[in-house]
């Protein structure tokens, strides 16, 4: 659709254009630093930091109404800087030039509503939202998209030389912040530190396709982290982990993408998804603060976080019910198929203390829940999921056990309507169903798989079929014949077909 043809008392808000500033904010003394340097932790406090637009009450003297024509027409243009992410620009990162904005097709991902049996499995209505469907097959891609165009930006400024890119992984951040940096290379190079052997094959080919330096070392994710910290605070490089504020501003648009998909309607509706890092919570929490703050949502939805309980900090903390007696402590994570979250102590762990409680107090209610869930019920819940139209991952699952599980404990209703994180492509973590299927997996994960939900290959060669096709060696006549008439049999009887009436 071209501008023109828009209605013209929002034409000129369809294109934006750069204004304004944003600044880190310590989440612990709020002092505050320009953002003409890579910055990850406040140097007088050591806190972490999060952005913030210091003239963010202008947004609110457009009405609430106004900004919902502005997207929902704004979803017609065919301008590729605002395809993505950035279609809620304003409320991303309003100074970036929309030529510096990195668009890889990420964002704007389907929601597919769960079908009858599912429905009525779990007891209420619910759908997937299937982030595996962005670019390296995650979410991560949301907050790549906003790092990288901010370094983009940094360089374009001359206020950086060229970046060399570098993150811990447990699989999905390396593949997005690969794939981004190679966008943009040479300005941009990257290099990842994975912990040796604790990724999946898939996971690992994706950085080594993209031309990152790959390092895997000793230990799990939470050392790999260490050791980037330590990088990032005596280097010149690009930290790309969530503990880099421009990654949680991505990752809000999840919840902008929510709100336009059900008509800005959140009234009765809960968001389900895991919490890892905590990157992508304190994303979702922060998101609908600000759609709720300008008006364009007049409901913030209840948050449920899930984790597992080989790697449960976060609901360790929130299980003291005494905000006073509260005290976090990371845990020595155990093995998990919900593997990008197997992480004991999660950098935005500040974020999310601070968030949930102007969350709850914005609701006037309790209105974000923490949840366990365990290995078991993870991959049978991933595995029913997947046989009923779904492609959830791991993560998807451990999503999906969340939400039983705070059904169960009274949390949630039948009469609310649940949209729930399947995080990364279904394939990233086909391993897992391959273990669970042939019943490899070892002890410590604490799986047992149930006969029901294994699916294996049926190899089909009949006795009586004589002959049977090789490669390059094909069958003809009475032989061809043969192998199809017993093969095709063969089946039907397998699959207790009915002969076809004449």
């Amino acid at each position: 659709m071209k501008l023109e043809d828009f209605p013209q008392d929002i034409q000129q808000a369809i294109i934006p254009k750069p204004h304004g500033r944003m600044v880190y904010r310590c989440l612990g003394c709020t002092a505050e630093y320009e953002i003409k340097k890579l910055l990850y932790t406040c140097p007088e406090c050591s806190q972490v930091l999060l952005l913030h637009d210091p003239d963010a009450d202008r947004l609110k003297s457009t009405s609430g109404a106004k900004w919902r024509r502005i997207f929902d027409y704004r979803k017609m243009l065919n301008h590729t800087a605002l395809k993505g992410i950035y279609r809620y620009h304003e409320f991303i990162s309003p100074i970036l030039p929309l030529d510096t904005i990195v668009y890889l097709g990420e964002g704007h991902t389907p929601i597919i509503e769960a079908n009858r049996f599912l429905t009525e499995k779990v007891g209420m209505q619910f759908y997937f939202k299937n982030d595996g469907q962005n670019p390296s097959a995650s979410f991560k891609d949301r907050g790549m998209a906003s790092a990288l165009s901010y370094i983009h930006f940094l360089i374009r400024k001359n206020y950086i030389p060229n970046v060399l890119a570098i993150c811990a992984s447990t699989g999905d951040t390396s593949a997005a912040a690969a794939l981004y940096a190679s966008y943009l290379q040479p300005t941009i190079k990257s290099a990842v530190l994975l912990p040796h052997k604790k990724i999946t094959p898939q996971q690992l080919s994706q950085p080594l396709g993209s031309g990152a330096t790959v390092f895997e070392i000793p230990g799990v994710f939470d050392d790999c982290m260490k050791v980037v910290e330590a990088l990032s605070e005596s280097h010149n490089v690009a930290l790309l982990n969530s503990k880099n504020a421009w990654r949680i501003l991505g990752q809000e648009s999840y919840s902008y993408e929510i709100a336009q998909d059900l008509e800005y309607d959140l009234k009765n509706k809960v968001v389900v998804l895991p919490i890892g890092n905590a990157g992508n919570i304190t994303a979702v929490l922060n998101g609908f603060l600000k759609f709720f703050e300008a008006g364009i949502i007049s409901h913030l939805p209840k948050i449920i976080g899930v984790q597992s309980n080989h790697a449960s900090p976060v609901f360790q903390y929130y299980k003291e019910s005494d905000p006073h007696k509260r005290k976090f402590e990371p845990v020595v994570v155990r093995p998990s198929v919900a593997q990008a979250a197997m992480i004991g102590n999660p950098v935005s762990m500040p974020r999310v203390i601070q968030l949930v409680e102007r969350y709850n107090t914005q609701s006037q209610r309790p209105n974000v829940f923490i949840v366990e869930a365990l290995e078991q019920q993870i991959m049978e819940w991933q595995l029913i999921a997947n046989r009923n139209g779904h492609i959830a991952c791991t993560h998807g699952g451990e999503s999906l056990a969340g939400l039983v599980s705070a059904k169960e404990q009274g949390l949630v209703t039948s009469e609310e309507i649940a949209i729930i994180n399947s995080t990364a492509h279904a394939l990233k973590f086909s391993g897992f169903q391959e273990m669970y299927f042939k019943n490899q997996f070892p002890s410590e994960f604490e799986v047992v798989p149930k006969s029901e939900l294994i699916n294996s290959p049926v190899l089909v060669k009949p006795s009586h079929v004589k002959k049977y096709p090789k490669p390059s060696q094909p069958l003809s006549g009475t032989e061809l014949n043969d192998f199809i008439k017993g093969v095709a049999e063969e089946i039907a009887q397998r699959l207790k077909l009915n002969k076809a009436r004449n």
